[in-house]
């Protein structure tokens, strides 16, 4: 059931899925610790061939508030994250914030998400509003980015700008409201995925405007089948949803 009014937050988790990320890390942690000191911190590592994994065991080690989820091998950035909230839910978490690991998400920008979360049901980081911007991409990825999110707005209806942002905060009612039962996307269409199931549900999803950094060490995982699956699971939502609309209005 949709909620709305100013109310308090709870417990904040953030949940940071890692993959070869060893590099980044360390100083993302220690700037979110700083950041917002109150949050505990899951890292769900998928295994990390380079390390990562042990990196934020010792890490944790050192801090009550930071937890690693060792996963027994790559499966996907959505996978990780219906993980690590299935983990924060069963361990009654008020919010549940995802952050990239890779350095892009800044830290020093969670607390301006958590205060839009007050009067709201998620928040999404949005590089395409006002104030929002980019450092150090190439061009093809900002016209892929912004090109994906204006083509799922508008085939799905939605009301946000920056459909694919991963720097978000969700109440943990709306993720624990039957949202995430059969959802089966990866990659950056999981996040297409969830705010369409957000906002179907009648939920209040605000934007604010971030600043997006380009990593600075490792790998982009943006690939080609990525890509692909996004293209063509919108296309099936935003096809299902207007013969849905339209099978109705004949029916009536």
């Amino acid at each position: 059931m949709p909620e709305s009014g100013h109310r308090p937050l709870g417990r904040i988790l953030v949940i940071i899925p890692t993959y070869n990320e060893a590099g980044n890390l360390p100083s993302l942690l220690e700037r979110l610790r700083t950041a917002v000191p109150q949050a505990h911190v899951l890292v769900a590592d998928d295994n990390s061939p380079d390390g990562t994994g042990k990196i934020a065991d010792e890490i944790a080690a050192a801090d009550d508030l930071i937890t690693v989820l060792h996963r027994p091998g790559k499966e996907g950035l959505g996978a990780a994250y219906l993980a690590g909230f299935e983990w924060g839910l069963a361990r009654g978490y008020g919010v549940l914030v995802e952050m990239d690991g890779d350095g892009s998400h800044q830290p020093e920008e969670l607390p301006r998400l958590l205060t839009a979360l007050r009067d709201a049901d998620a928040v999404l980081g949005s590089r395409w509003v006002p104030g929002g911007r980019i450092v150090n991409w190439p061009r093809y990825r900002e016209l892929l980015s912004r090109g994906g999110s204006t083509y799922s707005r508008l085939l799905l209806g939605l009301p946000v700008r920056d459909v694919t942002s991963g720097f978000r905060a969700f109440r943990s009612h709306v993720l624990d409201d039957g949202l995430l039962a059969d959802v089966a996307s990866q990659g950056y269409c999981f996040q297409v995925d969830l705010a369409h199931r957000a906002v179907r549900a009648g939920h209040r999803v605000v934007e604010v405007p971030i600043t997006f950094v380009e990593r600075s060490h490792g790998d982009s995982k943006m690939s080609r089948d990525i890509v692909f699956e996004a293209l063509w699971r919108v296309t099936a939502w935003g096809l299902a949803a207007r013969f849905g609309r339209l099978a109705g209005r004949r029916h009536t």
